[in-house]
């Protein structure tokens, strides 16, 4: 079964039913919220997000020179601090910055970039060398290690296919693609195993939507939300993450994505969009979560595969690498961290990577989760100054 299918099936073997049991002995007690416990939230920009365009550096004749079509004007662009800014439709993003909660991680990426974006995405979600292929993701290898047995729900993806970040030897994370269906589907419960071990995992995936309906009422009872959110598809899956985690379902990981940003035509348009809906519902969410005063207590983490070239094409940019990332909550230091992009220094026509993305979560593996990143591979050191 290739991958591909895999994820596929998956995502719709579960029906889009949100099935969140009793689970995480590992992680502690559902009954109570414990002081400390840590949740990381990560926000995928599928489609490689034109970073230079989204943490602008306003301040360098080379970025208008270089982008004569698609270059934000100076006087547009907000919360500027040591000659960079976020593009107009991310002033809650840089609201979020001035109130010390946003960390800008600059120029991250990979040694020898892949522009294929199922590929780039494939090497961001194992967190192994881009010429190398591993079966398993890196939290579904840190999931394995953490979980005493098949823990269903370890992690939660809402999304309509399954992340191969969370796929592990054990499926300890489950496909939400809609959470207002949680009933069990008749005769779902009667599927067995048999002795072939890739259909015995989609089969266990299948039998876990049986396995505590009950408690994502509880959780859900227990919770409501704190702040409005717009009527988009990440504003919702934001939303319904958020009413878990006040719910006391105790997930270690939540994952969704926003597709979209592969700008090679009318990119001022289309980026300005993407933009505002990802701004929209992440200061939603944060507003959420700070109310509850849960902010401490989760990491947001915003990524892309990969940035876009640093010429415009005309009307767009073309698949390119480097681009920023954005830390949210966990206590993070609320700065910058990493050089302003050098325009005038590029590998031809991109922005060279300063820091590398395993990088980034070595630090959210010790920092949030306390757990030894080489224990899945991860071979670099953490970003000093994040948390």
């Amino acid at each position: 079964m290739n991958r591909r299918t895999f994820l596929t099936l998956t995502g719709t073997f579960t029906g889009g039913m949100l099935v969140l049991p009793d689970f995480l002995h590992a992680f502690g007690t559902q009954q109570n919220l414990i002081v400390g416990e840590q949740r990381v939230v990560f926000v995928q920009l599928n489609g490689g997000n034109d970073g230079l365009n989204t943490f602008i550096p306003y301040d360098d004749p080379l970025y208008y020179d270089l982008r004569t079509k698609i270059a934000l004007n100076k006087d547009l662009v907000i919360g500027k601090n040591r000659g960079m800014a976020f593009h107009p439709s991310l002033k809650d993003f840089a609201q979020i910055q001035q109130n010390g909660d946003l960390t800008v991680i600059q120029n991250v990426g990979y040694p020898e970039p892949v522009r294929s974006h199922f590929r780039s995405q494939e090497i961001w979600q194992t967190a192994v060398d881009s010429n190398k292929y591993v079966n398993e993701g890196w939290l579904g290898r840190y999931l394995d290690l953490q979980c005493k047995g098949h823990q269903p729900t370890a992690g939660v993806n809402l999304d309509s296919i399954d992340n191969l970040a969370l796929k592990g030897i054990e499926p300890n994370s489950i496909t939400v693609k809609d959470p207002n269906r949680f009933k069990v589907k008749a005769g779902m419960e009667e599927l067995k195993l048999s002795d072939n071990p890739q259909l015995d995992f989609v089969r266990k995936i299948a039998n876990s939507v049986t396995e505590g309906s009950d408690e994502i009422q509880k959780a859900l009872s227990k919770s409501k939300s704190e702040s409005s959110y717009a009527k988009t598809e990440l504003s919702k899956n934001l939303e319904w993450i958020a009413r878990l985690i006040k719910g006391n379902l105790n997930s270690k990981v939540y994952y969704t994505s926003l597709n979209g940003f592969d700008t090679h035509d009318n990119q001022l348009a289309i980026h300005e969009r993407k933009l505002t809906d990802l701004n929209d519902s992440v200061f939603s969410f944060y507003k959420d979560l700070k109310q509850a005063n849960l902010l401490q207590n989760v990491t947001i983490v915003v990524f892309s595969e990969f940035g876009r070239r640093v010429k415009d094409n005309g009307n767009g940019t073309d698949h390119g690498t480097a681009a920023p990332m954005f830390i949210i909550g966990g206590n993070n230091k609320g700065t910058i961290l990493g050089k302003n992009p050098n325009l005038a220094d590029l590998d031809n026509g991109d922005l060279k990577y300063e820091i590398d993305f395993r990088s980034v979560y070595a630090s959210l593996l010790k920092e949030k989760m306390n757990f030894d990143y080489s224990k899945i591979g991860i071979r670099n050191a953490p970003v000093s100054g994040l948390f």
